[in-house]
């Protein structure tokens, strides 16, 4: 079975994942050529323009000064400098218009990817990890192109273009700058380097915070309702904590270098070891006035782009990063879909044999069977972890089975479209989702054309119509807010169940929609159920054994196998693992403190 590792690959492999996701979007590589070209053109007129600037001022000194002579200099040392900040302007501006576009292609394609994508592998990949993966490492890369394709342009013909000019001018000066060029070399080298433990360690640090924001804000109800003053942020402030000691391992790798490259890296070492050795050579005579004016304007200019690189090779080995885990999420299969597909007859849905596992070694489902005829209910009844929610899942394909079928209306769920397999059947789960939107999309999301006299009939028979007209200021257009936080357990339910009414389908797959609902509500959520049920084939994961004993069929899960199959009357009879747990349940019925103490129940 498909999955996103934990773990990158080697960042080492140069800037290959890099430019596989530049080809993505077309154009965006031939912007960056010329944002490349721009921001050499702008280095080297910067150069150019200086060494105008050292001819001017020579030209002041000279026993014969020419002021026509100094005008022509100056004239183009004004334009070339002009032309350098426009060049690097330009460039700039390329390369983050192509920035931009190569967003919004990554972005889209990572959606139309996690679309098509097992939704058993997406749920298993975590909201963390997605969320760095679209967000953080997309901007990342960002950066690069935007930021680093000019930048490198610049840094890289401006030194050479220096170093060129200065031994085309005066090579005595040349000799002097590249005396400080194997220190900074050493430098560059230190602060270059990649550290892939850490940064593998603050990429899961990183996921691991995005987690835990999303746990402590979706779980503040519960986390206000029974805090203790200790416990509530201790998950939260873990996180966080893992991901500042990620961050000052990380930093701390590189701290001497830094400090070593704050002393060697700037342009006053250099200006310094300029003036030292030119102003002799100027009292010498050996060079001219000119040449320490060129000296000092353009002999920093080799060591100072080792900083900025510096900057860029970061950049550079985020964006390595953040493009093999771009690439690991694009490279997982997507759900395969028939050349062929079949169009499912009838409403009959079968198990045969099916063996299923996340992960290889660990078969959560072992020859497992179920036959459930058109019409019918169907209970999965079975311990924590029998493998109820992995059938309910394996029928809308979230998974395809390791072996075995899954059918639906006579057809085998990969033998039809994922498009018409989710027409055909429809899920309501325990956790009701809504979207941040209004009260008519949320129940419009499983019929977008659908009429609002449909998505009020479709409210009316979910038992929801009288509560968003009365006690919803906007009726159906209120907002239900983020996951519908501005409404309760009883009204998200209900809504998503006038969603699966108002889709249709012949098939529903239920996770008992009121294990965790109040009285008021799971009176109203029954009644919904039951109108959704009628003339469909159901489903349903049986948390509490009394919803259940009236329906057409049980199946007992036990350990990833059926234990037993019957109805509630057979299976209490039979003595097997059912009646255990039935008995179960009427012992806690009628359990009560009557004659007992707490002490004594505590005991």
């Amino acid at each position: 079975m498909s999955d996103i590792s934990g773990t990158s690959a080697d960042n080492n492999a140069g800037m290959k994942p890099v430019m596989d996701l530049v080809a993505l979007s077309p154009g965006v590589k031939s912007r960056l050529g010329r944002g490349l070209a721009l921001g050499a053109l702008g280095g080297v007129a910067a150069v150019v323009g200086y060494v105008c600037v050292a001819m001017a001022v020579g030209e002041l000194f000279a026993a014969d000064r020419s002021f026509t002579a100094f005008g022509w200099w100056a004239g183009g040392a004004f334009a070339l400098l002009v032309l350098s900040f426009g060049a690097k302007w330009l460039a700039e501006q390329v390369a983050h218009h192509a920035s931009f576009d190569l967003e919004v292609v990554l972005r889209r394609t990572l959606a139309d990817a996690l679309a098509r994508m097992p939704l058993g592998v997406v749920q298993r990949t975590g909201s963390g990890r997605i969320k760095k993966i679209v967000q953080d490492d997309v901007a990342a890369l960002h950066n690069v192109v935007a930021d680093a394709v000019p930048f490198f342009g610049g840094v890289a013909a401006q030194p050479l273009a220096a170093l060129i000019a200065l031994g085309i001018v005066q090579w005595k000066l040349l000799l002097v700058v590249l005396l400080v060029v194997p220190l900074a070399m050493v430098s560059f080298s230190l602060m270059a380097r990649d550290h892939t433990a850490q940064r593998a360690k603050y990429n899961q640090a990183a996921e691991d915070v995005n987690n835990a924001v999303v746990e402590f804000v979706q779980g503040m109800p519960v986390v206000r309702t029974f805090d203790d003053g200790r416990t509530s942020f201790r998950r939260f402030g873990s996180a966080v904590q893992e991901f500042t000691d990620a961050v000052g391992a990380w930093t701390a790798t590189s701290r001497s270098a830094s400090a070593f490259n704050r002393l060697v890296i700037v342009p006053l070492p250099t200006l310094l070891v300029v003036a030292a050795c030119g102003v002799p050579m100027l009292a010498a005579g050996w060079i001219e006035p000119a040449d320490l004016v060129l000296g000092l304007l353009i002999g920093a200019m080799p060591i100072e782009a080792i900083s900025p690189l510096m900057h860029l090779t970061n950049y550079v080995n985020d964006s390595k990063a953040g493009a093999v885990r771009i690439g690991e999420l694009l490279a997982v299969p997507p759900l395969p879909e028939p050349s062929e597909p079949r169009t499912p007859v009838g409403a009959e849905v079968a198990l045969r044999g099916v063996t299923f596992g996340y992960s290889p070694d660990r078969p959560v489902l072992q020859d497992v069977t179920i036959d459930v005829p058109a019409g019918t209910v169907c209970a999965l009844v079975g311990p924590s972890g029998s493998g109820k929610s992995t059938v309910a899942r394996l029928i809308p394909r979230f998974y395809d089975v390791d072996a075995g079928s899954v059918l639906v209306g006579g057809v085998d769920v990969r033998e039809m479209s994922s498009d018409v397999l989710l027409r055909h059947v429809t899920l309501v789960f325990q956790d009701p989702f809504l979207v941040d939107g209004t009260v008519a999309e949320n129940i419009r999301l499983a019929k977008p054309s659908a009429t609002d006299e449909e998505v009020v009939e479709a409210a009316r028979a979910a038992a929801a119509h009288d509560f968003i007209v009365g006690e919803l200021a906007d009726g159906y257009d209120s907002q239900v807010g983020e996951r519908g936080g501005k409404l309760s357990g009883g009204q998200r339910q209900r809504i998503t169940i006038a969603r699966a009414m108002l889709s249709d389908a012949p098939v529903v797959v239920l996770d008992e929609a009121t294990a965790f609902a109040d009285p008021e509500s799971e009176a109203a959520i029954q009644e919904a159920v039951a109108r959704l049920t009628v003339s469909r084939t159901v489903i349903v994961i049986a948390h509490k054994l009394t919803t259940v004993t009236g329906v057409d069929q049980i199946v007992v899960l036990d350990d990833g196998r059926v234990a037993e199959r019957g109805t509630h009357a057979e299976l209490v009879k039979a003595g097997g693992r059912y009646s255990a747990l039935w008995a179960r349940h009427e012992q806690a019925a009628s359990w009560g403190l009557v004659g007992t103490s707490v002490k004594d129940v505590i005991a």
